[in-house]
């Protein structure tokens, strides 16, 4: 296949593939799911475990080379073993994006596909403060089962939304967390999606938050990956690493070599981009998917989906049209 199709007007290739399993959760936190009626997609709407692999075999020929499985929760989706052992048959490297909370129920199965990577959404290492933001009682849980895969030798990313007025409370704790644990903290700027009740006066930059870690500890920069969305640090002496995901406060657009497709077969060129190609419809209806993939990589902006200002203190969230971060998947 031509692989040439991943490539975008700015000359980005995107060999990486994120694609959502369900827009379903077993956790409810504000800032990912909007208010009122949950609305999940009915099952026919979703794709196939089948229609999941493939398209992932059509991204791998054209040249992907990663593919990380999202939600909502991918565990929560039935099939999610199934779904998992037909795409660890692909030449791919696989990982995933998880609250955590199931890892107990599929530990066998993530260690068969050979995935050595896992990113655990957890935004507190405080049991009351981690209830009022997912209003489930499960934090033990996710500690045991983080605990489980750093015993399992497996690399875990632990992805903590930073909202000013909370995060603050909580920087010297994951930074601890980081001593004595094999651990990787990454602080993620909070982002506006529908429905999240976003505001600018919310987000704490990386800058911001660097200072109040540079007061405490003793902190060397490391080098950071090409692509990376994450500034790397390390606290001298510690196993564990932190990083900020600066997508707020200084965007990293110009490398972006990601694509993301929904639990119901859109393709998403930027998670801020209000644009989406239906590959699921055009599938199953054997019409060609190769033009909507050059379309949609065609038609990817510069920066921050077209929509967004740089300035984060002047976007202004009613005037985005996007869907709610749980119906994209992250």
């Amino acid at each position: 296949m031509n692989s040439q199709l991943l490539i975008d007007r700015f000359g980005r290739f995107h060999d990486y593939l994120r694609i959502s399993l369900t827009d379903s959760c077993n956790f409810r936190c504000f800032y990912c799911m909007p208010d009122g009626p949950l609305n999940a997609l009915p099952s026919q709407k979703l794709m196939s475990p089948n229609e999941i692999f493939h398209f992932a075999k059509f991204f791998s020929d054209l040249g992907v080379k990663k593919i990380r499985l999202t939600g909502g929760e991918p565990l929560v989706r039935k099939e999610f073993s199934h779904i998992l052992e037909m795409l660890a048959q692909l030449p791919v490297e696989l990982t995933l994006t998880t609250n955590g909370v199931l890892i107990d129920k599929h530990i066998d199965t993530l260690r068969k596909s050979g995935i050595q990577s896992i990113n655990i959404s957890l935004d507190s290492l405080n049991p009351e403060t981690f209830f009022k933001i997912t209003k489930r009682d499960d934090f033990d849980r996710v500690m045991k089962n983080i605990e489980m895969l750093i015993d399992c030798g497996m690399h875990i990313k632990i992805n903590a939304v930073a909202m000013r007025e909370l995060i603050e409370h909580e920087l010297i704790d994951f930074i601890e967390f980081t001593r004595d644990k094999p651990v990787h903290v990454r602080f993620i700027e909070f982002m506006p999606f529908s429905g999240n009740n976003w505001s600018s006066n919310k987000v704490i930059s990386a800058d911001q938050m660097m200072k109040l870690v540079g007061s405490e500890y003793d902190v060397v920069k490391l080098r950071d990956k090409p692509h990376s969305t994450a500034k790397k640090y390390k606290v001298v002496g510690y196993e564990g690493t932190l990083a900020f995901i600066t997508t707020m406060s200084e965007h990293f657009c110009g490398d972006c070599n990601r694509l993301r497709l929904t639990a119901d077969g859109k393709l998403k060129n930027c998670l801020f981009g209000k644009e989406e190609w239906d590959l699921l419809t055009a599938y199953r209806n054997n019409s060609d998917l190769m033009s909507i993939v050059e379309k949609c990589v065609e038609a990817k902006f510069d920066k921050l989906g077209g929509q967004l200002n740089p300035d984060f203190e002047k976007i202004d969230l009613d005037a985005i049209d996007n869907r709610s971060m749980i119906k994209i998947g992250g």
